[in-house]
């Protein structure tokens, strides 16, 4: 396997050597690429330390050299890319020695386009515990039980009950079916949720397979400042940030035109679900009164994504 391993860079320069040289450990890595993203700390100097050391390391910016985010920091990573397959780490992540065991079996198989397996969790500090424990605990972000390609779009948007979820981190994939099924990469317009919008589609056009998923194979490095980009501060609200998301799915899958009808359906309702957890109180109700009327069988089953309090976190 020739595999291109994507790192963008920003804020992260206590952490980078580490996500660098996790990559490094497997000889299977042809390469590793960092694309630095105009980050306010050291974290560019350390980058060139790494690109100048290591054969394998190469350093990239964007043309202009300013902060585009994550989004376009991984699409020019996948422009680069000359491997044979593609894989990704946050810079404030790890891989464990794991990593490609599964997938040195599974792409023996042309029909396997891309694999995924569990992310365990790292707390480096207990200021970022008692911020983030609620949300990540100790538990591993992974799909629950082995599924069939056909069914992994479906368990994303959560169509498929307890279906769980994978990182980007844990995700690899063949680089020329990539660029023969998807027409538009990571969405550069996103500042949140860009990899989760990204694993809906690529799920709908790849073949995606299960690897090792009761046994972490990268960590999140969790820390204070768990961020890849600038973000606009006045989205704090995860209704807010979750109504983003699915409007941006609802309208992909307006326009691609073959998502299923019944999908179609879960995700006009599941946008529709965080519109009224984001509107003030007396709209919410009004809303929710309406939609007792005419979508009850969606209003009944569905109302535990509208949270009255704003603190919902899919």
């Amino acid at each position: 396997m020739k595999i291109s391993v994507i790192i963008p860079v920003y804020n992260a320069e206590k952490f980078v050597s580490h996500a660098v040289e996790s990559a490094l450990q497997f000889d299977d890595v042809y390469e590793v690429i960092l694309v630095e993203d105009k980050s306010p700390d050291d974290a560019l100097r350390i980058c060139r330390n790494l690109s100048e050391k290591y054969e394998k390391v190469k350093l990239y910016q964007h043309p202009d050299k300013e902060n585009h985010g994550a989004g376009a920091s991984r699409n020019l990573g996948i422009e680069k890319a000359t491997g044979d397959f593609l894989a990704f780490l946050d810079a404030d992540d790890y891989y464990l020695p794991n990593r490609f065991d599964s997938e040195k079996e599974l792409f023996q198989n042309p029909a396997v386009e891309g694999v995924y397996g569990a992310l365990g969790v790292q707390y480096y500090s207990e200021k970022a515990k008692e911020q983030y424990y609620r949300v990540f605990g100790d538990r591993l972000t992974t799909v629950y039980k082995v599924h069939p390609p056909a069914d992994v779009f479906f368990g994303q948007i959560h169509m498929l009950g307890a279906f769980g979820l994978f990182s980007i981190d844990t995700l690899t994939i063949r680089r020329d079916t990539l660029f023969k099924k998807m027409n538009i990469l990571f969405k550069p317009h996103l500042k949140l949720h860009e990899d989760t919008e990204f694993l809906f589609r690529l799920s709908y056009y790849l073949d995606l397979y299960p690897g090792s998923l009761d046994k972490a194979v990268a960590i999140r490095g969790v820390h204070e400042h768990n961020r890849i980009t600038k973000v606009d501060t006045r989205i704090v609200d995860p209704a807010i940030s979750r109504t983003i998301l699915w409007t941006e799915v609802y309208r992909w899958a307006n326009e691609e035109m073959t998502v299923p009808e019944d999908a179609m359906l879960h995700i006009k309702r599941m946008l529709r679900s965080f519109e009224i957890a984001k509107a003030p109180k007396l709209k919410k109700w009004g809303m929710v009164i309406k939609y007792l009327f005419t979508d009850y069988k969606s209003m009944r089953s569905g109302l535990y994504n509208i949270n009255f309090k704003h603190t919902l976190i899919l």
